[in-house]
C-alpha cells in the first residue's frame, strides 16, 4: 500500500511485600514513550476515523487527529507505519470484537483507543459491565508491549441534545481513570480540555470535531507522548479571539438540520458506519 495522503503540519515501584503475606500481583506497565515509534495503530469510532475533518485524498474522505499524529511521529521516525482501524458508529463491543485482535496481530508499539461514546448515547447501557470488558481489552493491548493511550469522554454538557447524558460520561471517566491507575495506562483527558468548549473546534453537526478541533486534539495526544510538534500554531492564534456566540436562529437551524435527523436515525437503528471499511487496515508508510 502507498503512503498516507495526509498533509504534514508542521511506574512506581511495587510496595514491599509484608512478611507472611502473599506478594501483590505484578502489574504490567506500558513502556515510557520515546517519540521514535515504529508501528502505530489507532482504534475507535468516528472520533478516531476523522469524521468532521473532510479531506478529498484521504480514505473515506476524512483525515482527523490520528492522521496528524501519525505524520508528526513519522517526522521523528520516517520508518513509522500506521494503521487506523476505526469506523464511524462503532460501539464498544464492536470495537473490542473487530479491532482489538487485529491490532494485536499488527504487533504495534503504540496504540490509541477511544471507545464507548456511542454506547453512552443508548437509552439503556450497563456502564459497569461495559467498562469491565474495556479493561480486559486494554490489558490485552498492553500485554503486546505497546504503549497504550486511552481517552476520557469529552464533556457532553456543551451540546444541548446530549446534556442529560453528562452524568453518564462522568461515570465512564471515573471508571476509566480507575482502570488506567490499575494498569498504569496513560490517559488523554478530553473531559478536562476546556478549550473544546469553543464552538470553532466542532463541526457543524456539533457532534464531531472540526478540522481545527482534530488538529488541536492531535496536539494534545502528541503532548501526552512528549513528542514535539507545531500543530497548535494556527489554532492558538484563532482561539485567542473571543468565540462566536450561537444565536437562537443558529441553534434552530442546527436542531432542524442535524439534531432531528440524528434522533430519527437512532430511533430507526440506522448504523452510521454500515458498508464503511477502516481507512488503513494494514500498517502503511506515512512519509
Amino acid at each position: 500500500m502507498g503512503k498516507i495522503g495526509v498533509v504534514a503540519m508542521t511506574g512506581s515501584p511495587a510496595p514491599p511485600a509484608v512478611l507472611g503475606s502473599p506478594a501483590p500481583p505484578a502489574v504490567f506497565r506500558s513502556p515510557a514513550p520515546t517519540g521514535a515509534f515504529t508501528r502505530y495503530v489507532a482504534l475507535g469510532d468516528s472520533f478516531t476515523e476523522g469524521v468532521g475533518d473532510p479531506h478529498p485524498t484521504s480514505p473515506n474522505g476524512v483525515r482527523g487527529w490520528a492522521d496528524h499524529v501519525a505524520v508528526a511521529l513519522a517526522q521523528n521516525n520516517p520508518e513509522l507505519r500506521y494503521a487506523n482501524l476505526a469506523v464511524r458508529g462503532r460501539r464498544m463491543d464492536e470495537i473490542l470484537a473487530d479491532q482489538v485482535q487485529t491490532a494485536v496481530m499488527l504487533e504495534p508499539d503504540l496504540v490509541t483507543v477511544y471507545a464507548g461514546m456511542n454506547d453512552l448515547l443508548l437509552v439503556r447501557n450497563d456502564i459497569d459491565a461495559m467498562m469491565t470488558r474495556y479493561a480486559d481489552a486494554l490489558k490485552t493491548l498492553q500485554q503486546t508491549g505497546a504503549h497504550v493511550l486511552a481517552f476520557t469522554a469529552g464533556d457532553l454538557g456543551t451540546v444541548p441534545l446530549f446534556r442529560r447524558l453528562r452524568g453518564r460520561a462522568a461515570v465512564y471517566n471515573e471508571l476509566l481513570r480507575s482502570i488506567a491507575d490499575d494498569l498504569g495506562l496513560q490517559l488523554v483527558d478530553f473531559w478536562r480540555f476546556n478549550e473544546f468548549r469553543d464552538p470553532r473546534l466542532w463541526a457543524g453537526d456539533r457532534i464531531h470535531l472540526s478540522p481545527l478541533g482534530h488538529e488541536r486534539m492531535a496536539a494534545k495526544v502528541l503532548d501526552t507522548l512528549t513528542v514535539s510538534h507545531q500543530l497548535t500554531t494556527r489554532s492558538a492564534a484563532l482561539l485567542a479571539l473571543s468565540p462566536p456566540v450561537r444565536s437562537f436562529w443558529a441553534n434552530l437551524r442546527w436542531a432542524t438540520a442535524f439534531a432531528a435527523p440524528w434522533v430519527a436515525k437512532r430511533v430507526r437503528r440506522v448504523t452510521p458506519g454500515a458498508g464503511i471499511a477502516p481507512k488503513y487496515s494494514t500498517l502503511t508508510k506515512v512519509i
